[in-house]
């Protein structure tokens, strides 16, 4: 729509999480970083929560490419599930034939001697779950008896859980009290500051093609920023929208005029509560 306009490939604030547009803001790159080491280290159970909208399913995806040469990964992006298909779904990531298991006691079976193929091969298994507030108590209770499967000297399951706020307070629960203890790492995303805000835009422009002086002004930038709370779901959608307010307006940059109309645009923006505030 606007990208000829502005000299741009492609839409740079798309929601769609890529990779290739990933930011390594510090909260973002030091979360990366930890997963890397513990994981290498054959930590146990690592946690990373983060409210909506702060980048955790890109920070997953990311996760999954860097391992993906160096470990045997199983990805459940969406862990709503009762135990017995909790633990077909990890099988079948894992290159299990679960069709062959008639019961849970043959899916663990040959679920185990899956891990133990991959222990023998030097080749980690880790096991990444998106969503991780989505579970249902019974399937963390689940997940938990899954890592019990190792050798004497071999974890043969690593797990990692992203999860919103919510998944702090499933796991508060005395009945989960066993799996909690076993969380030895653990992260938490946190918002963009004002720099971090403008870095990001800058960096999703340039990797849409853009190549000129700075497309937002500073002012821009600065509502973006308060509007936002810095969470970058909704930095994406007040850019995108600050972009066709100044597109359909004829202007060569983004003014404050142009993201404050796309923050009255926004419900979830206005609900930050700084409208009528002097930015």
């Amino acid at each position: 729509m606007y990208e000829s306009h502005f000299g741009l490939q492609e839409a740079p604030f798309a929601l769609t999480p890529n990779t290739r547009y990933f930011l390594r803001a510090p909260s973002h790159s030091e979360s990366l970083e930890l997963l890397l080491v513990a994981l290498r280290q054959r930590e146990g159970f690592i946690k990373v929560t983060g409210e909506v909208g702060t980048g955790k399913t890109l920070l997953c995806r990311l996760l999954l490419n860097e391992l993906d040469k160096e470990a045997c990964t199983a990805y459940i992006p969406n862990p709503h599930l009762p135990p017995q298909t909790l633990y077909e779904a990890v099988a079948e990531e894992l290159g299990v034939n679960v069709a062959d298991c008639k019961n849970t006691h043959q899916t663990l079976k040959a679920l185990n001697q899956r891990l133990i193929e991959l222990a023998m091969e030097r080749k980690p298994a880790v096991l990444v779950i998106d969503e991780a507030q989505a579970m249902p108590e019974q399937t963390i209770e689940a997940l938990r008896l899954l890592t019990n499967l190792e050798t004497e000297s071999t974890r043969l399951l690593q797990v990692v859980l992203f999860g919103q706020p919510e998944l702090d307070a499933s796991l508060g629960k005395a009945s989960l009290r066993q799996l909690r203890q076993r969380i030895t790492f653990q992260t938490r995303l946190a918002p963009l500051n004002k720099e971090s805000v403008g870095q990001y835009i800058r960096h999703r422009l340039t990797q849409a093609g853009y190549n000129g002086a700075d497309l937002f002004a500073p002012s821009a930038v600065r509502v973006i920023w308060k509007a936002s709370g810095g969470i970058p779901r909704l930095v994406n959608i007040l850019a995108h929208k600050s972009l066709l307010a100044a597109w359909g307006a004829g202007a060569g940059q983004v003014a404050r005029k142009h993201a404050m109309q796309a923050v009255r645009d926004t419900e979830s923006a206005n609900s930050v509560g700084f409208l009528g505030a002097r930015l």
